[in-house]
């Protein structure tokens, strides 16, 4: 018998070591192909994706409530006071207009009234004045920046860490790092009474599962089978409705065995799971006339208040991430009579901001949950001057992503605490200034990750919400 020419004795031959050389190779291209597929490692307990993971460290909070205020706040007129601007009132900024999207004039000074509150002495403005009962419980960043002055692109920024291309958002980066505390309901919701600019990009999954993207609820509807749409089926029972999913399962799962993976078809066979297991428990969760009469008119009847209350019950039944949108579009986009326009915005939102703070802290879910208030960008101290032909009126501001102002409560950020600071104007962050991206791997920090290693690997390299930026902003944190 003559010796095996696959035998380590064995001398090998030109042809057999490039031969043993090509197999290896291809494997190593198959086992990137495989690891891009997510194929080479479960995402928690049998590969289940939603299953609850530890993150990298133990998080201060557990949970993000954001209350984003569409369209760019001014900073000047709500939590930013600047009363540089009365001296200058009807000039020009000695320093000059910084470059936005539209000519500015001469400074326009803030028709609002600021006053210290609490402990802590933060200034802020009249028009949020029952949130500013909880001054010393808020972390105010006057020193945030943006790339650009346009809608589109800060909201993708905000949300997705990345104004132009497709990204995940960092609520479905948290719903990839964390999985689900509750299989009855999504792990990252969005309330928006229609839809924001940049619509469904805001809350996306883009190349992580489509089983980790945002639900989207429209809160121009009251009553729970109207904001879910056809959350009860009268038709079906229950058990049968099971059975037609574990039929379609089987078919589902036959596709797979002869195809390969597919990660829409996962993300649809998830998302019909999650639609059947929903009707035990959405129906209740996003109905808050089930709260007493003394809770709901303590948050108010606006749209906003209403939105609020159902971001805490959905917290409190394990929801990872919820934002509540002030309205359709961009309703805080004030390039007219900004006085007017500014103060009714904010009587939408006051008093049911302050009413969740208050809920969180007497049910004991304040500590460990993280409170975000701010739009994509602020808005410049210098009028927006009105172009020719339009019914501009000289009294409004343009977009800002210069520098404006965000806060944030509990979940391990200090309270009663201001961070840095923009120029005598408030047009320029130029002390401490935090870029949208230090903010994202600060929230992530305080939900018990690394933001260098909450990554997915996806077309051969290793993305990241922040992508190659951002710093934690330490000086916020308790």
């Amino acid at each position: 018998m003559s010796p095996d020419p696959q035998s380590s004795s064995v001398p090998l031959s030109r042809r057999d070591l490039l031969r043993r050389m090509g197999t290896g190779l291809g494997w190593l291209g198959l086992a990137g192909v495989l690891q891009d597929a997510r194929l080479l490692s479960d995402s928690g307990p049998d590969g289940d994706p939603l299953a609850p993971r530890a993150p990298h460290f133990r998080p201060r909070a557990r949970r993000i409530i954001h209350i984003y205020l569409n369209g760019g706040p001014s900073q000047v007129d709500t939590f930013d006071p600047k009363p540089a601007l009365a001296k200058y009132a009807g000039r020009v900024l000695p320093g000059g207009n910084l470059t936005t999207e539209r000519p500015l004039g001469a400074a326009l000074p803030s028709p609002f009234a600021f006053q210290p509150y609490g402990q802590s002495g933060i200034e802020i403005s009249e028009i949020f004045a029952k949130t500013a009962a909880h001054a010393d419980d808020l972390c105010v960043i006057r020193s945030m920046y943006a790339n650009t002055p346009n809608h589109e692109q800060s909201m993708r920024l905000m949300n997705c860490g990345d104004e132009r291309l497709s990204r995940p958002s960092y609520g479905a980066w948290l719903n990839y790092g964390l999985g689900t505390e509750n299989r009855n309901l999504p792990g990252f919701v969005a309330l928006c009474p229609g839809l924001p600019v940049s619509d469904v990009s805001n809350w996306r999954s883009a190349f992580l599962p489509g089983v980790y993207q945002g639900t989207h609820i429209n809160t121009k509807q009251t009553r729970p089978d109207q904001l879910i749409d056809h959350i009860t089926n009268a038709r079906v029972s229950r058990d049968a409705q099971r059975r037609q999913l574990d039929w379609l399962a089987a078919f589902n799962g036959a596709h797979r065995r002869d195809r390969g993976d597919d990660p829409q078809l996962e993300a649809r066979i998830q998302s019909f799971e999650l639609a059947y297991r929903m009707q035990l428990e959405a129906t209740d969760a996003f109905d808050y006339e089930r709260e007493p009469a003394h809770i709901r008119a303590m948050y108010g009847d606006t749209v906003q208040a209403r939105q609020l209350l159902i971001a805490r019950r959905l917290i409190e039944r394990g929801v990872r991430v919820v934002q509540c949108y002030h309205g359709d579009v961009q309703p805080w986009d004030s390039h007219d009579m900004i006085a007017d326009a500014h103060r009714r915005l904010a009587g939408e939102v006051d008093q049911g901001i302050a009413a969740l703070l208050t809920d969180l802290k007497q049910r004991g879910l304040f500590e460990d949950t993280l409170v975000l208030c701010g739009g994509e960008f602020g808005r410049t101290p210098a009028v927006e001057v009105p172009a020719p032909g339009t019914p501009g009126n000289g009294k409004g501001r343009d977009h800002n992503h210069w520098g404006f102002t965000v806060w944030l409560a509990g979940g391990g950020v200090k309270g009663g605490h201001v961070h840095g600071a923009t120029d005598e104007f408030g047009f320029r962050a130029v002390d401490q200034p935090v870029h949208v991206h230090d903010l994202h791997a600060t929230m992530l920090h305080l939900m018990g990750f690394d933001h260098e290693r909450l990554t997915y690997r996806y077309a051969g390299r290793d993305f990241r919400l922040t992508d190659v930026h951002g710093e934690v902003v330490r000086g916020i944190l308790a």
